[in-house]
């Protein structure tokens, strides 16, 4: 739909702002001071040099406020530089000390000391001037009559002309005298450029400047550069940052007249334009029209994403700098909303730099919510659900510790924080003696710890298969009472013995096989999306098993005792076998195939699809591999005839293009229907594309087909 016009004038902001500047002629610097005053100017400039502040033996000119004023320094009527004017206001601090024969006998001093608190102050007074690439430092000697001189009242002012500086650069200046009595007083200015300024005709550098206009083009922005067509300019896109230069984006030299279209999802508050003619020392104007635009906010959410570094860390990827307070929360199974862990974790201020929270240990459950500055969810990752496998079924227990080493607990539930023991209904205040048991025999695993609580996550699985337990109990007993029924009805009992044979099987299908997962560790980007197949299949439901969720007992027994087990365990339940190809599988296969001497898995002890291939490649030279070893690779990252001939004897899939083949191969027979299995596809398809998004395309590198680049431009 059209951008509403009112909305575009909020992204564009204001008009450029008119500035009527007085004219000051001659190129020497000059200085002017308050009625009652004398100021002098030093001919050259000096070294930039403030020292340390000494103590004031009596009264003193300070430096109290900064003004400045912009005004013109103009050789000839068109050829005028602008220049920056300012005015420091003094004041007189301190005052003088009493003389030691006055404190001794409380009578007058010498007279010969009165004097100089009739005298009249003098002051050097720095002004230090910055604004790249120049520097400056001018020293105005000021004076100010024993009549004026009143302690801790100001006395006026100074003003110097001029400081000249480029348009649209910023510009610092501080104020101190010699010797420096107090701290640096300091002003920082954003000079305009030529579009605010009613003189541009005077200023030579604004005569040949390109003129940049956007509007909307239906849901796309329009650039349109309205220059003569003889006229050399070149065009940058970048994302500003906060800190350091800016980030490219696109840039081209073109000729005359332009108008280039942006598409609506590359606009990001912080994509700004510049724009300069090709001549020498030509002006560069800066414009970053996006900034308060709601579709850029939303498009700049939407591509952000979150990146665990450490077990401890993590960074928040995007285009622009996004202010927002982030913290930890626990997100439980069943769907029911994460909730943040505040307190006794805290939120944390972040833009786009790494977060550290002070974490023991990472668990699938613990997951980073953000919100903006208007408090509404913008983003919610659990980082650690990739590597350590789906969410499991822990309750998260609160401790609170309270002085004499007193403790109290809770257990986080949808409903809030039940504390333990307690006679509520819920199921944590049910097993509440349980958990505290469990949590004193060293069953839970410490996620924080500090002098006022800690968070502990405690395995409910058992209690969940107690209550299961009497569940298949009740069901038992109904079996037993309907096999009952049907004896006392013999012409009935074939018919519904046939019916109970076809549940039986269609029940021991929906249990879910098992499927063990084997791929190269090529790098952790690839390790991320593997993990995120693998949570997807889980879903189904499969049995996954794979190296990255059993690290710790793949360390314990050795990555060819753990593959020995988990393909025995797999092939004797009838599962599958996926061989999960990528270049480096492909790599090691070859290798493999070429020297059969060489040991798999020396080089890497987490590494378990080395150590399969000692007996996974005697199955498939024995053609024992089909129907118990299915391949597959990802779109865009392997074709599949770039899989060795010997595995091409079992189906290869490309995925997720074929996801619904390799579900079927994966499932047993007749498992899933035609329809419900394109539904699981659609499933794990979406549940991947985050995952290859982030492996093809990082952020902040522009993806292919962008509404801006060579050619998109068309003069008109």
């Amino acid at each position: 739909m059209p951008v509403p016009w009112f909305l575009l004038s909020l992204a564009l902001g204001r008009s450029p702002m008119v500035l009527p500047l007085e004219r000051l002629v001659g190129p020497q610097d000059a200085t002017h001071c308050s009625p009652g005053l004398s100021c002098h100017l030093w001919d050259d400039d000096i070294l930039c040099l403030p020292g340390d502040i000494v103590p004031a033996l009596g009264p003193v000119l300070v430096p109290t406020h900064l003004q400045t004023e912009l005004v013109l320094r103009c050789g000839k009527e068109t050829d005028c530089d602008l220049c920056v004017r300012v005015a420091v206001h003094l004041a007189v601090h301190g005052h003088w000390e009493e003389h030691e024969d006055e404190k001794k006998f409380g009578g007058a001093a010498d007279p010969g000391l009165e004097k100089p608190r009739n005298a009249s102050l003098q002051a050097q007074v720095v002004l230090s001037f910055q604004a790249y690439p120049t520097a400056r430092c001018v020293l105005l000697e000021v004076q100010v009559p024993a009549a004026l001189v009143q302690f801790g009242q100001s006395v006026g002012s100074v003003v110097y002309d001029c400081f000249e500086a480029a348009l649209g650069s910023e510009v610092q200046i501080w104020s101190y005298t010699q010797p420096r009595y107090e701290k640096k007083l300091n002003l920082t200015q954003q000079l305009p450029d030529c579009r605010g300024l009613e003189v541009r005709n005077s200023i030579r550098s604004c005569w040949a400047l390109p003129w940049l206009n956007v509007s909307a083009d239906g849901d796309n922005a329009r650039l349109v550069l309205n220059v003569s067509e003889e006229q050399h300019f070149s065009l940058f896109l970048y994302w500003k940052q906060v800190q350091g230069p800016p980030k490219p984006w696109w840039q081209k030299n073109l000729t005359g007249p332009q108008i280039i279209t942006l598409n609506h999802t590359d606009l990001v508050p912080c994509l700004c334009i510049q724009v300069w003619p090709l001549e020498l020392d030509s002006f560069r104007t800066n414009i970053c029209p996006f900034r308060e635009d709601p579709r850029a906010h939303r498009n700049l959410w939407r591509a952000a994403r979150l990146r665990l570094l450490t077990l401890q860390s993590w960074r928040l990827e995007a285009l622009c700098p996004l202010p927002a307070e982030a913290a930890l929360c626990w997100q439980a199974p069943g769907g029911d909303p994460c909730q943040p862990l505040v307190p006794p974790l805290s939120w944390e201020n972040i833009t786009v730099n790494v977060l550290e929270f002070p974490l023991l240990e990472g668990h699938p459950n613990l997951c980073v919510q953000q919100v903006n500055s208007w408090e509404n969810l913008q983003l919610q990752e659990c980082l650690w659900a990739d590597s350590l496998g789906p969410l499991n079924d822990d309750v998260l227990l609160l401790e609170t510790r309270g002085p004499q080493n007193n403790r109290s607990f809770c257990a986080l539930e949808p409903s809030g924080c039940t504390s333990l023991p307690s006679r509520a209904s819920t199921m944590a205040a049910r097993l509440g003696e349980y958990l505290l048991q469990d949590l004193q025999s060293g069953q839970c695993l410490q996620l924080w710890n500090d002098d006022l609580g800690a968070l502990w996550a405690c395995p409910m699985d058992k209690y969940s298969h107690k209550r299961w337990a009497l569940v298949w109990l009740a069901c038992l007993l109904f079996a037993a009472a309907l096999s009952l029924f049907l004896l006392l009805r013999k012409d009935h009992a074939k018919g519904w013995l046939r019916l109970l044979k076809q549940d039986v099987r269609k029940g021991a299908a929906a249990r879910g096989r098992a499927a063990l997962l084997l791929y190269s560790a090529d790098d952790s980007s690839f390790e991320r999306l593997v993990g995120a197949l693998a949570s997807a299949l889980c879903e189904l439901p499969l049995r996954v098993a794979v190296d990255l969720w059993s690290r710790r007992e793949l360390s314990a027994q050795g990555p060819v005792a753990w593959f020995h087990a988990q393909r025995r365990q797999t092939l004797q339940e009838g599962g599958m076998v996926v061989l999960l190809f990528s270049p480096g599988a492909v790599a090691l296969c070859s290798e493999w195939l070429q020297d059969g001497m060489s040991v798999p898995g020396a080089n890497c002890p987490h590494d378990a699809f080395r150590a399969s291939l000692s007996c996974v490649l005697p199955d498939f030279l024995q053609g024992r591999a089909s129907g118990r070893y299915v391949a597959a690779c990802f779109d865009r990252l392997l074709r599949p005839d770039a899989v060795p001939a010997l595995f091409r004897t079992v189906p290869v899939f490309s995925l997720p293009s074929q996801l619904p083949d390799f579900l079927g191969a994966l499932q047993r027979p007749s498992a899933l229907r035609p329809r419900r299995l394109r539904e699981s596809a659609e499933q794990v398809s979406r549940a991947l594309q985050p995952a290859l998004e982030s492996y093809f395309h990082p952020p902040g590198t522009p993806g292919q087909g962008r509404g801006v680049g060579p050619g998109t431009g068309d003069g008109t």
